[in-house]
């Protein structure tokens, strides 16, 4: 299983405050089944910080510790980048880092309060460059909430998704968690990830997979869990048809 963890690199803005603080969130994952973590540190364009060079330098370095302390996780490097208008132009001048370096998977954060007017355009424009954009954590985003047929455009225009594993067992509240299940039984999210780490630096993602397959279904769990390996492997994931989320579609969290 792999999982995607921006807070996995020691000492980077966002990340693990030492490198025992990593040692002991990979050695979490394992006892959660997690073989490789995909590592995205925040990049920020205003503040220039987690750059590719030094993302790429901090994975192996990470790499080579975990090597030592015969820890079986393998860290892929990536980055989590902060939209911004010139993203497009970065990323195909090599400055930016698509998820496992090559993949041409890029994670792209949105405001949690506002959908910027030139969203629509970046996605297409980075399309046509020939990457793959993802969406990180639609299901906070307060305008997808209001609006969540501004989510299913994005998603029926070719963008994918990925929602959050604590979204889904309700740490970000009950009303993220309502909206996250409402986006995978319409299809419009393809990746679930950790992303972050919880209190006593447990692992959410197992938790997250057996709530989802509970209250969505074996085949959503299946689609969310494997298309992280499918992106990893430079395989094409799945991606069922989208739908709108309508004031019919109601959750009742059980």
């Amino acid at each position: 299983m792999i999982d995607v963890q921006r807070n996995i690199l020691p000492e980077l803005d966002g990340g693990a405050k030492s490198l025992t603080e990593s040692i002991a969130i990979t050695r979490e994952a394992v006892n959660q089944g997690i073989e490789k973590i995909i590592a995205t540190p925040q990049y920020n364009e205003e503040t220039s910080t987690n750059s590719r060079e030094t993302i790429l330098q901090s994975v192996y370095d990470l790499n080579e510790i975990l090597q030592q302390e015969n820890i079986p996780v393998e860290i892929l490097p990536g980055q989590e980048i902060k939209v911004y208008g010139n993203v497009n132009e970065d990323l195909i001048e090599d400055k930016l880092l698509p998820l496992n370096e090559n993949s041409n998977y890029v994670l792209i954060q949105l405001p949690d309060n506002h959908v910027p007017q030139y969203f629509t355009q970046i996605i297409f424009d980075m399309q046509i460059a020939g990457y793959k954009p993802i969406v990180v954590s639609p299901e906070q985003n307060e305008e997808f909430m209001k609006n969540p047929d501004k989510l299913y455009s994005l998603v029926k225009n070719g963008a994918l998704t990925q929602i959050r594993a604590e979204s889904l067992i309700g740490k970000a509240g009950n009303k993220v968690q309502k909206f996250a299940y409402q986006i995978a039984e319409a299809n419009l999210a393809h990746f679930v990830a950790t992303n972050y780490f919880v209190k006593k630096r447990k692992v959410a993602l197992r938790a997250a997979l057996k709530e989802i397959e509970r209250k969505c279904g074996e085949s959503i769990r299946f689609k969310l869990k494997d298309n992280i390996q499918k992106l990893v492997d430079g395989q094409v994931v799945y991606q069922d048809p989208p739908e709108r989320i309508t004031k019919k579609r109601k959750w009742f969290l059980v």
